[in-house]
């Protein structure tokens, strides 16, 4: 069962289950992704000068607020505070609103006079306000001071085209990180959070977020149940396994099964927002660090003993099978966002064991020399001690693989009220993913981008008329990655809208109940306060009855003379 989050004003828009397709030709996500949103942030084009102005078929906007004497006077500003007072003053009014078409005119012309700071202090006061865009001459409110308007996909093509063709790679490198997080603000700190997966069936199940420190959730999926530790760590100690692997496990690596052999073994400790320190002992399948010490991440841990659902008398831990209470089982690091699955780790000075196949072989063949001595006594008794043991086993088997964590499982009733919000969290996953790759993407054709244009003013330095051919090719390569990273940044922009669109539907059905709840507590508590205030009043006026009766009391029983009324 999918949500809709969507308003009729947006198409339904069905999220895949399984990894998107590698990008293809921009016609692909045209017939697939139409947004009203998307599609009217491109319903207008400007001319670039310049080096930005080489491409054919644009035409430049016709403005209400800017001409080009105020255009050629803005872009020489060192910032955007600059710009807004030369347009108060040279328009007269104390107040308005930029339109989108004329910040992108603005940011133009910055980055065609070599002013890409304007263009970044431009960009920065777009990102930091939270206007509608109302326009000069539309019938919008009265503002006491002129403002900008939010950046849109054509915002963030100009800046990321512009400050590539400018060489300033690491600037447009940023930009493409803030298109991925549509929505926030410069130094934002109020930040979503970081999706864990379920280390059994590795779909989200929550959000981890920066005020997290240690929880309980639910898998709707496997219905099992997992502590999630949440912290920057504070200490770390590695060791590498170097064990000679014995031949027996030697000669099931040829066999078609999935083994997972520790190289390593890490004890960390966690410490959560609220200053508690747990320690962790793991190991993984190989000597890489799944973190390193100061880094937050998120130890996913079987659901510990204290955990448990009651079945009549019996107490069942929700925890998945063949794993012990409180055992780690998957690291998320949310720097990076990698998952590393975890591994239970050897135990140190460990004695003979009888499931070793150096003991159990041998203590077999015992067995079995013992089976034919009885044989001997009575032919029976070997072939009933052989049913009894198989029984047993077959029994404790069945029991620990079925029996017992079919018992484990949370009820359904129970699953079905977070089902809906972790199948939005896996949808939201499967967006970041998908953001994830167009990022890398585009970070590389920005890179290549800039060598192209690099190499262009190396041939227009040279002058030598030879070079013409090359040049013109140098020109088509360009205009061919400015248009497929402008398609790329439209698809990231898109997807970063939808996102949001989740991280809202989730955020209402938690944060905004707990807030309410949390407000209806704070209301309950002040009545509490004002009944118990009531109650040490009606004490006090109780107490003070009290000393009036007896006051009364003790006046009416003194005599009262007639000698000392007359003598009064």
């Amino acid at each position: 069962m999918t949500l809709c989050l969507f308003s009729p004003s947006f198409p339904r828009f069905s999220f895949p289950s399984h990894r998107f397709p590698n990008f293809p030709s921009a016609a692909y996500f045209s017939k697939n992704i139409t947004f009203s949103y998307y599609c009217s942030s491109k319903t207008f084009n400007f001319k670039h000068r310049a080096s930005l102005s080489e491409a054919e078929g644009e035409n430049k906007v016709q403005s209400e607020l800017l001409n080009d004497e105020l255009i050629s006077r803005i872009s020489a500003a060192k910032d955007a505070s600059e710009v807004l007072e030369i347009i108060s003053q040279k328009t007269g009014e104390n107040g308005g609103v930029i339109s989108a078409s004329d910040c992108c005119l603005i940011i133009s012309a910055a980055l065609d006079r070599n002013n890409a700071d304007l263009a970044l202090s431009v960009f920065d006061a777009m990102r930091s306000t939270f206007d509608p865009g109302t326009t000069v001459s539309e019938r919008g409110p009265s503002y006491d001071r002129w403002r900008w308007s939010r950046p849109d996909v054509t915002t963030y093509t100009l800046l990321v085209r512009g400050l590539a063709t400018s060489l300033r790679v690491s600037d447009a490198l940023k930009i493409i990180a803030t298109v991925c997080r549509v929505g926030i603000s410069p130094s934002e700190e109020v930040l979503f959070g970081n999706i864990v997966r379920c280390p059994s069936c590795m779909i989200a199940v929550t959000v981890a977020q920066p005020q997290d420190g240690i929880q309980v959730v639910s898998c709707s999926k496997c219905r099992y149940q997992y502590e999630l530790v949440s912290g920057n760590i504070i200490s770390i100690e590695s060791e590498e396994i170097s064990v000679e692997i014995p031949a027996w496990r030697r000669g099931l690596r040829f066999l078609p099964m999935k083994q997972n052999i520790p190289a390593a073994v890490h004890s960390i400790v966690v410490e959560t927002p609220s200053g508690m320190a747990r320690t962790h002992r793991f190991a993984t399948e190989t000597v890489d660090l799944p973190a390193q010490q100061g880094e937050r991440v998120t130890i996913a841990v079987a659901a510990p003993a204290n955990v448990y659902r009651e079945v009549g008398p019996l107490k069942f831990n929700p925890k998945p099978p063949n794993v012990y209470p409180g055992e780690p089982l998957c690291l998320t690091n949310h720097r990076d966002g990698r998952e590393s699955p975890l591994l239970r780790a050897p135990i140190k000075d460990r004695g003979p064991s009888l499931l070793n196949p150096s003991i159990l072989v041998p203590l077999l063949a015992v067995f079995a020399t013992g089976d034919a001595a009885s044989g001997m006594i009575d032919p029976n008794l070997p072939q009933m001690i052989t049913v009894a043991a198989v029984s047993s086993i077959t029994l404790g088997a069945t029991l620990n693989s079925l029996v017992f964590p079919l018992f484990s499982k949370l009820p359904q009733r129970l699953v079905d009220t977070i089902a809906i919000r972790q199948q939005l969290l896996s949808q939201y996953d499967v967006l970041q993913s998908r953001i994830k790759e167009l990022k890398g993407s585009a970070e590389n054709e920005v890179w290549i981008l800039a060598r192209m244009c690099q190499l262009e003013n190396k041939i227009y330095a040279v002058g030598e008329p030879s070079y013409r051919a090359r040049k013109s090719r140098v020109k088509r390569v360009r205009e061919s990655l400015e248009s497929s990273l402008r398609r790329r940044i439209e698809l990231i922009e898109s997807y970063a809208r939808i996102s949001s669109i989740i991280e809202i539907e989730v955020e209402m059905d938690s944060d905004v109940l707990a807030a309410e709840a949390a407000g209806n507590a704070e209301n309950i508590a002040e009545q509490i306060q004002q009944i118990m205030e009531l109650e040490n009043l009606e004490e006090k006026w109780k107490i003070q009855a009290e000393a009036n009766d007896e006051a009364e009391r003790l006046l009416s029983s003194e005599p009262i003379t007639t000698e000392t009324v007359s003598e009064r």
